[in-house]
């Protein structure tokens, strides 16, 4: 009997009891139920009024409340999920192949039949055994004996054995231990008329996962098979990806993410990890005060109620680190699908499986990422869009959604090709469409406006490219290499950013010195090292581009980058850096609608760079006419789409020198 302290409620062993039946209607895995219900029972030696027992009924409900066994059933219809995916995103086919791929794997698993081996010298028990488990949807195949077992052991694997214990020459046990021996996965079930104490332990030893005694009763056998099956299932589970989106603002990483979650019918979650510095963000806090709380992982997979959500992480090239710990280092258990099915959080400190879950990240760029991070991640580029492609796009989802939310829906509103265009090339220079969409968004605010103030008669509903500069005012953007002139020491190169792919213009001048070479426009040390190699190389081939030898030794050379206040890095400028020197010094003008990219060495040759499809794209919104790139990128440019190679001439060269005539007039 307890005995309570003066001022204690009467109440707490009521409520303890409660906790105690919630818990074990919870349907929680067995070690998390003994923990909660050791935790209940240390609670009902302490009073109520105490700050631990606060602690430890919040503990018990986070518990209770978790999706332990809860899960949205995945819809499972290829074709569906593929139009779901094309009805909401205009290309980006990779990325739908890749979501389409984990689907049919998902299908293909779910569907396979379980295969099951009979064993029996009685013809009547193998009949039964073999209508009993076809009727349960399994694939049954039966031997006579022993030695036909074993045959079929060598030619076939099996899910599950049933197979009697007395038989001639080759008895039961010799089955269990041969099927182990070939594999150890497969659950042996022995069938006996002379079930024995002795003869259960032996079997049981020899990795038996169960012993049935004759004669047989059909419940226990269905039950007994789909227990031994539990583990196979469970493996059978296909594991959720962890997929990375790379690529510029605005080309629908997050959006692509939601689709996804609709065309598996599952539920979605986001977070966003810009600027997180604490570990505890991603582990939680442990449970030595009365504010801790679990990770943001955990709180969210309680707020959704389902252990299989599309996880989606923003931003996670953005994420901090401070003395606090390191949050990326913390991501590395939860993004790992060997290490997921155990997480350990903080606040739980019982392990929770998160390998049901759907993990997508995102970033503008993978550098930041650390590389254990990233070698979880199957990284996914987004490279952005031409103009034929945000053309589309306009029409299809931006200029429906803008005029839906100004209020135009009944006024007919229509825009023209070549007023989406004008739009494109003159009020916005992104690769993603955020900018584009604000422009349409701000013409139907504007003429919604107008709707309201002008008479009826003047009332047009057809937007034009004179309307456009009308609204939006003079252009923004102009075609800088189509309507640049052809200067001497001045080369187009292509650069990656996060924002997507660019044009630079690297300039070179000479002045009376004495072989100085000066670098000017906030150029990283790489980028520096890269204007030295190529300096380097045409100070050792003079000959070969007939430039006198004693002219370094009186002249200084400048080599500067436009837009000086933006840091530029890199070594994909070295090709460029020794045009524009070439063009300098050997006094030809560089043909402004040629621009290059590529790694240059001391001897001439032209290694590989990164953001190819990136710096296509950007070389195309910017009028280029030739496009030069390493020979060893050749792979990267087979996925430029067929509108722009109308456009773009594409030269790979391996070689420095095969390349000047083209480039200099």
């Amino acid at each position: 009997m307890r005995i309570f302290k003066k001022g204690e409620e009467t109440e707490l062993p009521t409520e303890i009891e409660e906790l105690r039946k919630t818990v074990r209607r919870a349907n929680m895995p067995e070690p998390v139920e003994k923990v909660a219900l050791k935790e209940i029972e240390r609670l009902s030696r302490m009073g109520a009024s105490t700050a631990e027992y606060t602690i430890g009924i919040n503990y018990i409900d986070y518990l209770v409340s978790l999706p332990w066994n809860r899960m949205t059933e995945d819809h499972l219809d290829i074709k569906t999920a593929e139009s779901i995916l094309n009805e909401e995103h205009y290309g980006l086919s990779e990325i739908k192949d890749r979501i389409l791929e984990y689907l049919a794997v998902r299908i293909l698993k779910t569907s396979r039949k379980h295969k099951m081996l009979v064993v029996d010298d009685e013809k009547m028990t193998r009949m039964n055994l073999e209508h009993v488990l076809t009727k349960e949807g399994y694939h049954v195949l039966t031997a006579a004996n022993g030695i036909e077992a074993l045959n079929l052991l060598e030619k076939n694997s099996f899910d599950v054995i049933l197979t009697d214990l007395k038989m001639e020459k080759v008895d039961g046990i010799g089955i269990l231990e041969k099927a182990k021996a070939q594999a150890p996965n497969t659950e042996v079930i022995i069938i006996t008329g002379y079930a024995t104490v002795p003869t259960a332990v032996e079997a049981m030893k020899r990795g038996s996962y169960h012993f049935l005694a004759k004669p047989l009763k059909l419940d226990e056998i269905r039950s007994t098979v789909q227990k031994a099956l539990s583990k196979k299932k469970a493996q059978l589970e296909s594991k959720g990806p962890i997929l990375c989106f790379v690529g510029p603002p605005g080309t629908g990483k997050t959006s692509l993410g939601m689709s996804i979650a609709r065309s598996l019918h599952r539920k979605f979650i986001r977070i966003s990890l810009a600027g997180i510095k604490d570990e505890a963000e991603i582990r939680g806090h442990r449970r030595s005060y009365v504010g801790a709380l679990p990770g943001r992982i955990i709180q969210e997979i309680r707020r959704i109620e389902t252990k299989n959500p599309v996880f989606m992480l923003d931003e996670l090239d953005k994420i901090g680190q401070d003395f606090k710990g390191d949050p990326a280092s913390a991501l590395l258990e939860v993004l790992d699908p060997e290490q997921n099915t155990n997480f350990m959080d903080h606040y739980l400190n019982v392990p929770f499986d998160l390998s049901r879950v759907m993990f997508i990240a995102t970033a503008n760029t993978i550098d930041p990422i650390p590389d254990p991070l990233l070698d979880r991640l199957e990284v996914l580029t987004l490279s952005g869009y031409t103009e034929q492609e945000k053309e589309k796009i306009a029409f299809k989802y931006l200029i429906p959604k803008e005029i839906e939310e100004a209020g135009l829906s009944e006024h007919s509103l229509q825009f023209t090709s070549e007023a989406v265009y004008k739009i494109i090339r003159e009020y916005t220079r992104e690769a993603g469409l955020r900018n584009l969409q604000r422009q349409i968004a701000s013409i139907c605010r504007k003429m919604a406006r107008d709707r309201l103030i002008r008479d009826v008669k003047e009332k047009t509903n057809l937007i034009t490219p004179e309307l456009v500069e009308t609204l939006l005012g003079p252009r923004k953007f102009y075609f800088e290499v189509a309507e640049a002139k052809e200067r001497i020491g001045v080369a187009t190169g292509l650069a990656w950013t996060e924002t997507g792919g660019e044009i630079i213009f690297i300039e070179a001048t000479k002045m009376k010195g004495r072989n100085r070479l000066i670098l000017t426009g906030s150029l990283g040390d790489v980028m520096k090292e890269s204007a030295q190699a190529a300096m380097s190389y045409i100070r050792s081939n003079t000959n070969l581009y007939n430039i006198p030898e004693n002219f370094f030794d009186e002249h200084d050379i400048h080599i500067h980058v436009p837009a000086g206040a933006i840091p530029k890095d890199g070594p994909s400028a070295g090709l460029t850096i020794a045009i524009a020197l070439i063009s300098l010094l050997t006094n030809r003008p560089c043909r402004r609608d040629t621009a290059l990219t590529g790694e240059l060495t001391l001897t001439g040759r032209i290694l590989p760079v990164g953001g190819i499809k990136e710096k296509v794209l950007a070389a195309h919104r910017a009028g280029v006419k030739t496009g030069v790139f390493p020979a060893k990128n050749e792979a990267d440019l087979k996925d430029i789409p067929d509108d722009i190679k109308k456009d773009l001439k594409i030269i790979t060269i391996d070689e420095l020198k095969k390349i000047v005539d083209l480039v200099l007039r």
